[in-house]
């Protein structure tokens, strides 16, 4: 395998770069980024380099001596993907013919319709967004996000130390119910309200207002909540529309088997693009967390290389963690409606707590707040599936 090029230079590429080379990979490796920086680390810019606490420089996810002899393209994007010829038509105009390709292209901010072009609307996804995010903050009082995921919790909790009145508008019953469930999405809630936080669950944002700059929100059941600002953070797209006519099989993300595989030989996705089949789940997931790009790029690598003879490990559960306020939210596993959860230790009142999510007395999830020591615990058992 002479070539090896990668489509996408963040984490998830990086880590698959990293992953070859370990693996003994000696061939041309090529890391095709349409951000012009190196790669980044993201989760800090909803949080620490919002306040300036965590300054550019500190971002970076590669150490000073490392060098993995690859070639960086950077400012140059992916435009598609030629599967029968393996060969990557770039924005530049050129081609990169590869014998083995890692798609690592991501993930985009789905914004909310209409808003595109009004002044004060923020997405948050990129070191330029949240560097125009941080000098917006510094001149602003009020912020409305829209969406209480992680995302949406972080910007909210870092706006509120940061002294602004903030609202959050989710519609779902509860932050977070998703991965949580409603009943410790509530708790989260309460994090919120403890800090002053203004809430609104259970309800839709029908737009944003005002004429060339946002003036606030108008809510599906008739009510406008006004602001300077407004993050919006409801979700994201994989970056996969340039695979549209590649023959890839594609979904959520690009379908690959439980190794990284894609229907084409010699074709890998990992990170935010990827869907992964899960067989604890029984289906395809996208994961679009930090740990389970580090951890799934050395299975894709050894995917590649071994054109999918070995075995994949089995996926460890997915696994998040979120800083919001003074508090460390940890989750691992998945849950389902209809799933039990307990308190097994601590005080949800104290805000200091970890629950098990059970299925039919089987533990398949588990959550922390500030229980990082017995979370670990937990975390390993639901890994050997005790």
């Amino acid at each position: 395998m002479p070539t090896v090029a990668i489509a996408g230079a963040s984490l998830a590429g990086l880590s698959a770069a990293r992953a070859l080379r370990s693996q003994g990979y000696e061939g041309r490796l090529v890391l095709v980024g349409r951000e012009r920086h190196r790669p980044y680390d993201r989760p800090p810019l909803s949080k620490g380099f919002l306040t300036g606490a965590i300054r550019t420089g500190q971002l970076t996810l590669e150490a000073d001596e490392e060098d993995l002899g690859a070639e960086w393209l950077l400012g140059v994007e992916a435009l598609r993907l030629d599967c029968p010829g393996r060969t990557l038509h770039l924005s530049d105009g050129s081609r990169l013919p590869a014998d083995g390709i890692v798609l690592a292209s991501g993930a985009q901010p789905r914004p909310l319709p209409g808003s595109s072009g009004l002044a004060g609307v923020h997405l948050l996804r990129t070191l330029e967004d949240a560097q125009a995010l941080r000098v917006a903050l510094a001149a602003a009082d009020s912020l409305i996000v829209v969406g209480a995921g992680f995302l949406g919790s972080e910007v909210a909790a870092t706006a509120r130390t940061l002294g602004l009145d903030v609202t959050v508008v989710e519609a779902a019953p509860t932050p977070l119910a998703g991965p949580l469930g409603p009943t410790m999405g509530a708790v989260v809630a309460a994090l919120h309200v403890d800090h002053g936080v203004h809430l609104r669950c259970g309800v839709d944002v029908r737009g944003v207002t005002g004429t060339g700059r946002a003036e606030g929100v108008a809510l599906a059941d008739g009510h406008r909540i006004d602001g300077d600002l407004v993050v919006v953070g409801v979700g994201t797209t994989p970056g996969i529309d340039w695979l549209a006519d590649s023959g890839l099989a594609l979904g959520d993300g690009v379908l690959c088997d439980a190794a990284g595989a894609t229907n084409v030989s010699g074709v890998v996705a990992v990170g935010d693009c990827s869907a992964w089949y899960d067989p604890a789940v029984g289906r395809h997931l996208r994961v679009e967390h930090w740990t389970a790009a580090m951890e799934r790029a050395p299975v894709a690598a050894a995917t590649l290389l071994s054109g999918g003879t070995r075995p994949p490990p089995p996926l460890p559960p997915a696994y998040f963690w979120s800083e919001q306020y003074d508090s460390y939210i940890q989750f691992a596993g998945h849950t389902r409606p209809g799933d039990t959860v307990t308190v097994e230790e601590g005080d949800v009142d104290a805000r200091r707590f970890l629950a098990v999510y059970r299925r039919a007395d089987q533990p398949v999830a588990v959550l922390g707040l500030d229980q990082m020591r017995l979370f670990t615990r937990w975390r390993r058992r639901l890994s050997r599936g005790d």
